[in-house]
């Protein structure tokens, strides 16, 4: 994967469901476990969840947080 298909994932918002508008980074994991229970939907937004999926079941939110857009723009700024 590269960096700007991962940039976009963490800082795609859920369309859909109870946590609309959320940020996938910052979607709950038991909402991605469930996801990954029933299916994720297919497509793009399908592809992101499943990463953001193995991001969380394995620990790695927070070494992504720095690509978050606002994280992104504070560090230009400076």
């Amino acid at each position: 994967m590269d960096e700007q298909a991962l940039v976009k994932a963490v800082n795609q918002r859920m369309p859909f469901g109870k946590y609309q508008g959320r940020k996938l980074l910052h979607l709950p994991e038991p909402y991605l476990v469930w996801f990954q229970q029933k299916g994720f939907p297919p497509g793009l937004l399908g592809q992101q969840l499943a990463l953001m999926y193995e991001i969380k079941l394995n620990g790695l939110e927070g070494m992504l947080a720095p690509l978050l857009e606002e994280n992104i723009s504070t560090r230009v700024e400076r």
